[in-house]
C-alpha cells in the first residue's frame, strides 16, 4: 500500500533467527566440515598391520642351527672348557712354563675339544676339524714351552690366518678361566671337632 507522499509503502521488518546476524543478537554459526569420503576411508581404512623387523641371526646362531654345534655358550653353561683352561693353567705353570705360554697351551687345550662356530661359519667342518687337529699337533708335540710345540704353533697360526678362521668362541672360554683364575681363593673354615663325651 502506497503512502501518501508516494513513497513505497514499508511492514514491518521481517524477524531473524537468532544467530543469523548481529541484527539478531547472537553469532553467525560456524559452517560444518563435511568429511569427504576418502578422508573417513583413509582414517579407518589403514591396511594390514606391518610386521615386526627382526635382528637377523647371529653367524653362531646360524651354524648351530645348521650343524647342531653347541659352540661357546653352551660350553659356558656346563664349564667342562673353562675347567680344562684352568686344569692347563695350572699345570704349565707348575712346568715352569712362562705366564704366555701357560695361557696358549690353556687356550689350545680349549680349541682340540671345542664345537667353536667360528671356524664353522668361515670354512665348515673341514675348518673346525683342522683348528681341532692343529691345536692337538702343538699340545702332542709338548706345548708352547717346548722348539717343536713353538714351531707347530707358528705353523697353525699361518695356516688360519690364510684361511681367514679365527678360533673366538675358544678365546672367549679363555678369557673366562682367566677370569676365575684371577679371583682371589676363598678362605675354607674348618669346623672344629668335639671329642665325643662317652655317655
Amino acid at each position: 500500500m502506497a503512502r501518501a507522499g508516494g513513497g513505497a509503502a514499508t511492514g514491518p521488518p521481517p524477524r531473524r533467527a537468532v544467530g543469523d546476524g548481529p541484527a539478531g543478537g547472537g553469532r553467525r554459526a560456524a559452517p560444518r566440515r563435511r568429511a569427504r569420503r576418502g578422508d573417513r576411508h583413509r582414517q579407518t581404512d589403514r591396511g594390514p598391520p606391518r610386521p615386526r623387523r627382526t635382528a637377523p641371526p647371529s653367524p653362531g646362531s646360524h651354524v648351530s642351527a645348521t650343524y647342531g654345534a653347541p659352540g661357546a655358550r653352551r660350553g659356558t653353561a656346563a664349564f667342562p672348557h673353562v675347567r680344562r683352561a684352568l686344569d692347563a693353567l695350572s699345570r704349565v705353570r707348575a712346568a715352569g712354563a712362562t705366564e704366555t705360554q701357560a695361557r696358549l697351551d690353556a687356550l689350545l687345550t680349549v680349541m682340540s675339544t671345542l664345537q667353536d662356530t667360528g671356524p664353522l661359519y668361515r670354512a665348515g667342518p673341514p675348518g673346525l676339524r683342522r683348528v681341532k687337529e692343529g691345536a692337538h699337533t702343538v699340545l702332542e708335540a709338548g706345548g708352547t714351552a717346548t722348539p717343536e710345540g713353538a714351531a707347530a704353533l707358528a705353523a697353525l697360526d699361518t695356516e688360519l690366518r690364510e684361511l681367514d678362521i679365527a678360533p673366538r668362541g675358544s678365546a672367549t672360554l679363555l678369557a673366562g678361566a682367566l677370569f676365575l683364575d684371577g679371583l682371589p681363593a676363598p678362605a675354607v673354615t674348618v669346623p672344629a671337632i668335639t671329642a665325643p663325651s662317652g655317655r
